[in-house]
């Protein structure tokens, strides 16, 4: 098996080659990002491994900070608000980087084929997010399922191939139990999942404790621990959190409602409104706007989280 620093040249020179401002590429689920330079990006995150080849990237989640760099990995099990922060990107030294969507239908399966016993019991009381070193055999299969860009007629074929083996890797590396408990119907994370699903897709609606609880299968005060768990967030501050985002995205094409745009999102109150708004993006909503709007470049590309 090559070294580790030769593997990683190839993989930035195959990143660097392919990648696009939306993140796309012909590999259903593989996601492809260069940056030059951004500023702070706020997203929601969906389940993903990430594979930093070049660079580094610091995201805060709730208090919580998680910081990983070349040769290093990220792993997201659940759709989460996140700040990131790019660390040194530039056009000589760019961030490059490699993701694949986790999804449930393609874990599910592997877990069939596994012995009982083979993980330890999760944590339920740690959040969705992890980061650590990507070790050789995770490098390799993450190298090949990229070389299958420049292949596209054998790309169909063999992607979900080595896509099965990054995620066989990845339950039996030192996250197993996280990436576990996405395949599994009735996990802990799969209830509060329904519960952060519904929150995205409703953020502007009221939202009441015991109707997200009884959706999850749970009572008030477990799905309040769990969901904090999962999170790191309470359900309102996670609710916030993405009404705010959609609210950025949505002033950039009607800076001049701020009014319309925060009771759009959710907010009866225009200074409650302005007031949060201020204190996640530093700035007031219709400032911030105008500043999006006169700086567009970075804020056009997609970012991995």
């Amino acid at each position: 098996m090559r070294s580790t620093p030769d593997v990683l040249d190839e993989i930035r020179r195959l990143i660097a080659g392919h990648a696009r401002p939306d993140l796309r590429t012909a590999i259903d689920g593989l996601r492809l990002s260069k940056v030059e330079s951004a500023p702070p990006d706020h997203s929601l995150t969906e389940p993903l491994l990430v594979v930093m080849a070049q660079g580094g990237k610091r995201l805060l989640l709730g208090d919580q900070v998680f910081e990983y760099r070349t040769g290093q990995f990220l792993v997201v099990t659940a759709d989460l608000p996140v700040t990131g922060h790019f660390l040194d990107a530039s056009p000589q030294l760019p961030s490059l980087a490699l993701g694949l969507v986790l999804r449930p239908e393609a874990i599910a399966p592997l877990l069939l084929e596994t012995p009982p016993g083979r993980w330890s019991r999760s944590r339920t009381d740690a959040p969705a997010i992890a980061t650590g070193a990507a070790w050789p055999e995770l490098l390799d299969a993450v190298t090949r399922l990229l070389r299958l860009l420049d292949h596209p007629a054998d790309a169909p074929v063999l992607a979900p191939l080595v896509e099965r083996e990054i995620l066989w890797r990845l339950l039996t590396g030192p996250h197993g139990g996280m990436i576990r408990q996405i395949g599994l119907a009735d996990s802990g994370l799969s209830h509060v999942s329904r519960a952060i699903r519904w929150i995205r897709d409703n953020y502007a609606e009221p939202m009441r404790i015991s109707d997200l609880a009884r959706l999850a299968g749970m009572s008030p005060s477990a799905f309040h621990r769990h969901f904090r768990a999962v999170t790191t967030l309470s359900p309102l501050q996670f609710q916030k959190r993405i009404r705010l985002q959609e609210a950025r995205s949505l002033l950039v094409t009607r800076p001049g409602d701020v009014a319309g745009v925060g009771h759009r999102v959710g907010y009866d109150s225009p200074t409650q409104f302005n007031r949060e708004y201020r204190r996640l993006f530093g700035a007031p909503p219709g400032q911030d706007a105008a500043r999006l709007r006169a700086d567009p470049g970075p804020h056009d590309t997609r970012h991995l989280p």
